[in-house]
Formats: C-alpha cells, structure tokens, sequence
C-alpha cells in the first residue's frame, strides 16, 4: 500500500507536531500555535524556533481529558489547572490530533501505572530474569552503565578526601597566621579567607554526598527502567503486527468494496429508479459538503455517481432533467488547460533579488498616533514610516498579476465557463498576499508611475499612475503577448474606527480575451485590519464578489465569509457558483483565499431537497470530483523579517534603469525605509508631502487666475490637474467615469525621452 500524503499519528512513541489554532483571550481569540506531543507531554510554543529555548506550556496526558466539541474544536483539561481549548484546520487534521493524543494518553496511563508498582516485582538482590535475548543484553548495558557511573563516584570521593585534606591544612596554617596577632587589614583579610575555606569544604562534601545520593537512587530504579523498556519493546512489536493485520483487511475490504460497487452499478442500469442519496453520499469521501452563509442563496454539494452521465435522465427522480449538451461527454477529468502543460517560461534576461534589508525592530507607541484619528480618512492622516512596507499602493496593485498563469490558461480555454473559472480563481489569489502584510503601503504622490514589464519573461507588462490624490485613485493597466489584458481604477476609501481598519476598495476590474473578445469585469471585497490597539495585527477579507462576463452572460457568484468565533467552517472560506445567462450552474468553486481554490463541475441539481436555517430552500449540486484551480506559493525563506513579502513582491522595488523619473522605484523616502534608515525617510516623506501641497496650491492659483469673473464668485479653488498616461472618460461597459490608459509610455521609454514628466520627489 503506498504511504498517504499527509503525516498519521503514529502510536510508537513517535513525536507528533503541528500548528493548532489556541485560544488565548476575549481580546486576542484563537492564535496560532505549534504543539509538540512527545512521551505523554503535550507542550506547545509560539513559533518552532522557541522549541530550543522557551516553553510556553505542557501539560500531561497521564491525567487529562479529551473531549471533542465540534468539526474542528476540541478541549485538553487536566482537571482545572491547566485547559486548552484548541481548534484545528479543517476536520481531518483534528481526528489526526485526536488519534494521536489518545494513544499518547493510553501510553502514559500505563507506564505510571507500571512505574508505580514494578519496584515490588523484582528482589532487590537478584536482577531480573531476562526476556528473551534482548532483555539480557539491555540488562548488561544498565549494570554496565552503573558500574561506570559508581567509578565516578568513586574518583568525586576521593578528590574529596583530597580537597578535605588541603583544606584542613590550609584552615591550620591561617590560624598560626591568626595566632600571631596581626593588626588591623591583615588580620581581617586572613579571618576572611580563614571562613572562605571552611565554606568550600563543606560545599564539596555536600556535593559528594549528592552524588552518592544519585548513585543509590539509579541502582534503586534501575530494575523498574528495565521493565518499562522490555513493555515498551513488546507493544511495540504487537502494534507492528496489528498495523499489519489493519493493511491486509484494508486491501481486502477495498476489493470487495470495488467489486460490490461494479454489480450494483450493472444492477442500476436495469433498474426502474436511481441511486438514493446514502449511496451517493458514501461513494467518495473526497468530495466536499458544505452551507453557504446564510446570507448568500444556500446550496450543497454531493458526489456525483461516475456512471450518472451514462444513464438516462428518467432515471434519476428529484433531479433537474435538462442538461447542457455536453454533458455526455463529461468526466472527472481536469479543465481543458489542465490538461496541458502551462506556457513555456522563458529564460529572464535579469537575474532578480531575493532579499532586501531586515526589517528593523523600533517600538512606536500605536494609541499616542492612532487616538486623534478616529472617524477620519486614513489617507489624510500623516503617519510615519513605522507603520508602512517598503512599497507604495502602486506597486501593491501591480502584485495583482502574481498569479497571471491563470489569466495566460483563461486565454486559451475552449469554453467560456472554463474560462469563467480560471478569471474567478484570478479574482480570490490577489488576496493572498494580505494575509500577513499587515504593514501599510506608501500612499502615491499625485503623478507618481510604477511600470512593471515582464514581457520577456512571463509575457506582460504593466503600468500604474496615481491620477487623483483626493480622494486617492490609482489606474492600472496590464497587457499581455498571451491575449488577455486588464485594466482597473481603484479609489480607496478607509475608515479607522478604534478597534479595527475598514479599507474599502472602490472601482471595476477589467479583465479583456482576445480569444472570443470575452470581457469580464468584477470589484474587490473590504479588507479589515483587525486589533489595531490591544493584541496581534491580523487581516480579514469579506464581501461578494460577482464576476460577469459581459459577452455571455455567465456569471460567477462568489462569497467570502467573514472570521467568526462560533463558525464551524475553515477560516478565510470563499465559496462561489459558475452560471450560465440562464442561471444554469456549471461549476462550483470553494477554497480559502490564503490558500487554494478548487472547482467541481456540476452534473444535475435540485431544489426543495431540505430546508436550510431560516426555513430557507437549499440548492443540492451533484458534482464531480473537486480538482486544484489555483494554490498559494509559498513564501521566500526568512520572508518574517523581510515584511512577509513574496517572490514577487521581493523585486517590485528593485532599481532598474530606464524608467520614468516619476516611477515610485526612485522615491527617495521609500528607498530610505527598504535600507533600514527609518528616520530619514520619515523626514523625507514629510518634505515630500509638503512639496505636494505646495504644487497643489499653485495649481489651484493657476486655474482660479483662468476662471471668469462669474466662475471666480462660486466655492472653493478647483485643482485642474491632469493625468500624464490616462484620459479620463467614461467606461463604456459600466457607465462609470474612469481614467484609461491612452498610450505612448513604452513608446517614450524606448526613446529615453521623459520631458512630460513632472518633477514631484
């Protein structure tokens, strides 16, 4: 039998660790914490690199309990002293922790019980009698062993008797010393070594006598280790046995199983109904079953049978009989571009950095800033370079296109509805970089860019500009040599409101196929940063997305569910439903959106099969096989002193030649803070932002000057600025007024000529 992915609990004695969310307080709730469950002890720290040096509690299995509460929650309590209320990932992960913790408590169990009587089974003058051969030779490594450490013994007492001697002699000669009646300073210097003496003779016959003590107390539990060694040694080969007792019984069950489903599938082709829902339920234990949130329409999934699209639509009874036209040829198998393999990646012509400078470790005292600042703008706030990462929203938005595989396999789908999948997967991954970026990113200068061309290496290039500094809005645009392009306008709005931050991204995301000129447009979801006074910063994402395809008609519906102390589901849930124009699912989507997005394609569904909370109608759909759409890469080595950043993120900021004077990689108080001189980009950003305001005012001078008398009489100075890369218009798809990018940068970069551009650091 092949080995499982992931690590099993094992009862030999083997150490079992892992992360397990901990309950903390009220303030804090559950964090994130690694235990270690080793010979009964079950301990836990706040990071694996306290196991060397800081515990931050054990408790011991012996005499605890275990109880269970819910899918992921289970309680450890020794009786009132110490309790954890932990809760795991995901279901599977807390039966692991469970089956583990409960044979490391049988285990302990046993062993105190047998310590506690195996010093009547033995005489004290006879050793005991040997099991077997490896009993004996054990025997003699322990005699051995307390022959060598008696001999220790045995040279510590005669340094004492030595020591004892010179000590005395010592302790004679300064009494003549004293004897001679030496007066003032010197007599009370020999007094004090007189004293000093005698001390280091009675600590080094205390310490002999320790000793000693040790010896008698290893010779007195020596027979009782043999035991407990020898017991341990026989469970061990009896759980070997009973392991391979379960892997045979195990492969004979899953051949009968496999042979028991081929009949009743030969039984159900000749068969009046179809399968009942026990007998599609149990078929895959992979697949997922899951509510949506109350606020968003609920549904469910259930495995589809393999063979369901082999048979006819009679039937299967309280099942939708219409079906898409090529649902005869469907199968388990991945998505078209799953299929093949991803676009050849070509050689860079640039080798990227992997690090920048360590984050330095300055305190700030949070509330001193925060408390005048509650109900206003964050972006009007001045606020040091203590809270902020080494790079500015632009480059923030450019880490949108880390996951652009997705959008180069949307490219060349054959179906629109496979398409849909791959750009919704692209919607949930630029998320997954927020959630532990918990620092703030430079806020723009009015006419500050960010290019980032990879065109020669993964096939797109894109550029931001800020194009309004109140409210802040920043235009992106993005194309790519594989046929898509995106484009988008994001004002941010964000409210502090005492306990959390509110940020609230406003604006459309465009995202444009060549292939089938399919145009799809969606919004982001408020991001909330959470204990921004008391506690651990940390990061949430919720809302709605809905994902629409202009061209068709299909839809995608996608939920984030917000953190919830007494929800049951996986933190970070994102949920969603692929629709045709007619409503009509296709595929379902669920993951996390730190994580992985997984898609499964529906077969038939249903209404009215039972009834949600609320009395509500749940939506059944029978899926296939859930397959990976989309996973997280993991993060560079050390990146928890490098300000959690990506692989991507590593090189946004890295100087390049050839850009535009105003590219936010020239900023000189960012470049100060990535360096580690904190406090002088902090006196830069503040000459910065000061020579922001001062253009400012003279642009509202200039366009006051050019008003006409009338003009000049109503309200406050209007600021004519312009955008240098982007015209402002109207978005034909959505009626909305936005800033699109109307040529001539790359154009301008390839000749070296800036003169457009504005002198703003």
């Amino acid at each position: 039998m092949s080995e499982p992915k992931s690590p099993t609990p094992t009862p030999a004695g083997d150490t079992y660790k892992g992360w397990v969310f901990k309950w903390t307080n009220y303030i804090k709730g559950y964090q994130r914490r690694w235990f270690v469950l080793s010979n009964g002890l079950l301990s836990y720290y706040r990071t694996q690199a306290e196991m060397g040096h800081t515990c931050r509690g054990t408790i011991n299995l012996a005499t605890a309990t275990i109880t269970v509460d819910d899918a992921c929650n289970f309680v450890i309590s020794n009786g009132g002293a110490q309790t954890y209320h932990l809760k795991a990932s995901c279901e599977v992960e807390r039966q692991r922790w469970i089956t583990a913790l409960e044979l490391a408590k049988a285990k302990a169990a046993r062993m105190q019980a047998e310590s506690d009587d195996s010093g009547d089974d033995f005489s004290s003058s006879s050793p005991p009698a040997a099991h077997g051969q490896g009993g004996g030779s054990h025997n003699s490594e322990v005699q051995s062993a307390l022959r060598t450490l008696g001999s220790k013994v045995e040279d510590l007492s005669t340094c004492n008797d030595l020591i004892s001697k010179h000590g005395s002699a010592l302790q004679r000669s300064l009494s003549e010393l004293d004897s001679l009646r030496l007066t003032g300073e010197a007599g009370d210097k020999i007094r004090q070594v007189a004293e000093r003496a005698t001390l280091f003779r009675i600590t080094s016959n205390a310490m002999i006598n320790a000793c000693r003590d040790f010896l008698t107390l290893a010779q007195g539990h020596s027979k009782r280790w043999q035991k407990a060694l020898q017991a341990e040694r026989d469970q061990r080969v009896r759980l070997e046995e009973t392991l391979e007792q379960l892997a045979k019984q195990h492969n004979h069950l899953e051949r009968a199983f496999r042979g028991a489903a081929q009949s009743n599938a030969n039984a159900d082709n000749k068969s009046v109904t179809g399968p009942g829902k026990g007998e599609a339920s149990d078929e895959d234990d992979e697949n997922e079953f899951f509510d949506a949130m109350e606020e968003a329409p609920e549904f469910i999934t259930v495995p589809a049978d393999p063979q369901f699209h082999k048979r006819s639509s009679s039937n299967v009874s309280g099942f939708n009989s219409e079906m898409c036209p090529d649902d005869q040829s469907l199968n388990e198998e991945p998505l078209a571009m799953n299929q093949e393999s991803s676009c050849q990646e070509l050689v860079p012509l640039k080798k990227r950095r992997t690090r920048i400078s360590d984050k330095p470790n300055y305190s700030l005292n949070l509330w001193s800033i925060m408390k005048n600042c509650i109900g206003k703008e964050l972006s009007k706030i001045p606020m040091p370079v203590n809270f902020n990462e080494p790079i500015s929203m632009l480059q923030r938005l450019s880490e949108d296109l880390e996951y652009h595989e997705l959008l180069d396999k949307a490219a060349k789908s054959q179906s629109s509805l496979e398409q849909m999948c791959y750009v919704a997967a692209f919607s949930v991954s630029s998320y997954s970089t927020t959630v532990h970026r918990t620092g703030k990113p430079f806020n723009p200068l009015l006419g500050e860019t960010y290019e980032l061309d990879r065109r020669r290496e993964s096939g797109y290039r894109s550029l931001c500009e800020q194009v309004s500094h109140h409210p802040p809005a920043a235009a992106h645009h993005a194309i790519s040599d594989r046929g898509w392009t995106l484009r988008q306008e994001i004002t941010v709005a964000s409210k502090f409101r005492g306990k959390y931050l509110s940020i609230m991204p406003l604006g459309t995301i465009h995202a444009i196929f060549e292939k089938g000129n399919n145009h799809y447009t969606w919004k982001k979801v408020t991001t909330t940063v959470h204990n921004i006074i008391v506690g651990k910063l940390w990061i949430d994402q919720s809302g709605e997305i809905d994902v629409v395809n202009h061209t068709t008609g299909d839809r995608c519906h996608l939920k984030f569910a917000p953190y919830s102390y007494f929800s049951r589901d996986v933190a970070r849930k994102v949920t969603g439903v692929v629709m045709d124009k007619d409503g009509k699912a296709h595929y379902v989507l669920s993951g996390t959106w730190d994580e992985k997005m997984e898609f499964s394609r529906v077969m038939q569904s249903s209404r009215g099969g039972e009834n949600g909370t609320e009395g509500k109608q749940k939506t059944v759909y029978q899926t296939l096989k859930a397959r990976e759409v989309w996973r997280r890469n993991p993060l560079p080595d050390g990146a928890e002193t490098m300000y959690y950043f990506t692989a991507l993120a590593l090189t946004l900021n890295e100087p390049e030649d050839g850009v535009a004077p105003t590219d936010s990689r020239r900023r000189p108080d960012q470049r100060l803070m990535e360096d580690g001189h904190w406090e002088e980009a902090n006196a830069e950003k503040q000459r910065l932002e000061e020579k922001q305001r001062s253009a400012r005012r003279e642009r509202e001078r200039e366009a006051a000057s050019q008003r006409t008398s009338s003009q000049s009489e109503e309200g406050a100075p209007h600021d004519n600025y312009q955008a240098l890369w982007f015209e402002h218009c109207e978005d034909q798809i959505t009626g909305e007024p936005v800033h699109i990018y109307k040529g001539g940068y790359w154009e301008a970069k390839d000749h070296g000529t800036w003169e457009g551009c504005q002198d703003i650091f």
